[in-house]
């Protein structure tokens, strides 16, 4: 990474999501079994950790943390209780950490964790972090001089399996946060004025809305453009709307949901179902039409139609995507599934039926 290059675009990259659990062991057995990912690292009481456990797990470049708590005291486990399992931390990778969380501090972050520097025997590690939406923390990582694994503290996991990075889900290609009504604003110019980010795109309520509840929603992106922060908040709405939903079973802003790409959503969403991965399905009226409505795309429509996977066209291409049920008991954290050929766009033209799919689970709950 050149000098340039870092002043231009100094959130490099996605370098993990860390979530909070309540069981750290039984929720990376979760990601494991049911979406593919491997085990690379471990701390906990057998490497001399007294007060958490943590499991990194990676696919292709998306690496997750599962951190658990083992004092019912800590933040971490009072997190727990009040969200549920969820994602606790958002984690950049940047060039040079001192100089950037200066930066980010002059223009109005608000500090939790200041730059700490570790050095070891595998090199030096640096992290800090400040407070983003809800009890949402932004983190900063400086990783370029450390060789070891994951973060020091943490030991390698053995690998069974010789071809985990090229597995079915190679990156994150978002990550979307739901914000109270009014706070949309609020958090996409943090984004631009502390980091830099521009925006992408806007979506109002006559847009992204059902005869039952509305949404506004506006796309932040750095200017490398692989990091890119789509926030939601709620419209007027005659029904309880899905922000809200998810704003009082999680008890306030958070993280709704993280999108992962995949070059094969057919193949990949075959083995998710195989693996236990219960998707929403949309309205069967959906597919009548489509190829008339997205003109012509590579994948069989009967194939789409009988995975419950939506596509959606942009001036500059298509995409295909597919989105989980939530992944806890609370209608909350849930995963998108995304394939892109050529667009920019967010599934737009899929808005209306990935909403009435929502409402319908959100009527079984009893929650509509």
């Amino acid at each position: 990474m050149n000098i340039s290059s870092e002043r231009d675009c100094p959130l490099l990259r996605f370098d993990h999501i860390e979530f909070y659990v309540g069981n750290a062991r039984q929720a990376a057995s979760f990601y494991q079994q049911q979406f593919g990912f491997m085990i690379t690292a471990y701390r906990g009481l057998e490497t001399g950790e007294r007060k958490v456990t943590a499991y990194v797990l990676e696919q292709g470049n998306i690496r997750f943390v599962l951190t658990s708590s083992l004092s019912p005291e800590s933040p971490i486990a009072r997190a727990v209780l009040k969200h549920g399992d969820s994602v606790a931390a958002i984690a950049f990778e940047v060039f040079d950490l001192p100089q950037i969380y200066h930066k980010i501090r002059q223009r109005g972050a608000i500090a939790v964790i200041p730059p700490t520097e570790i050095d070891s025997e595998m090199g030096r590690y640096c992290y800090a972090a400040v407070r983003g939406y809800g009890d949402t923390l932004i983190k900063l990582i400086e990783r370029q001089h450390y060789r070891g694994a994951f973060a020091p503290g943490f030991v390698p996991q053995e690998i069974l399996s010789t071809d985990w990075k090229n597995q079915r889900l190679p990156h994150i290609d978002h990550v979307v946060g739901n914000v109270e009504p009014g706070a949309m604003d609020k958090w996409v110019n943090f984004f631009i004025k502390v980091f830099g980010f521009e925006l992408l795109v806007h979506f109002d309520e006559k847009t992204i809305a059902t005869k039952f509840t509305a949404l506004r929603s506006k796309v932040v992106q750095n200017p490398c453009g692989n990091i890119k922060l789509p926030i939601n908040e709620s419209a007027p709405s005659k029904r309880l709307s899905q922000i809200s939903e998810y704003l009082q079973y999680h008890q306030g802003p958070g993280v709704q949901h993280i999108a992962l790409a995949t070059d094969n959503i057919i193949d990949t969403v075959t083995q998710l179902k195989a693996g236990g991965v219960q998707f929403l399905r949309p309205p069967l009226a959906y597919y009548e039409g489509l190829s008339a409505r997205v003109g012509q795309i590579e994948e069989s429509p009967e194939q789409l139609a009988k995975l419950g996977i939506l596509v959606d066209r942009d001036a500059d291409g298509y995409l295909l995507q597919i989105f989980t049920q939530p992944v806890q008991d609370r209608p909350t954290l849930f995963f998108e599934i995304i394939e892109r050929h050529g667009s920019t766009g967010f599934g737009e033209g899929n808005f209306k039926a990935l909403f009435e799919a929502i409402e319908h689970q959100q009527a079984v709950r009893g929650n509509l």
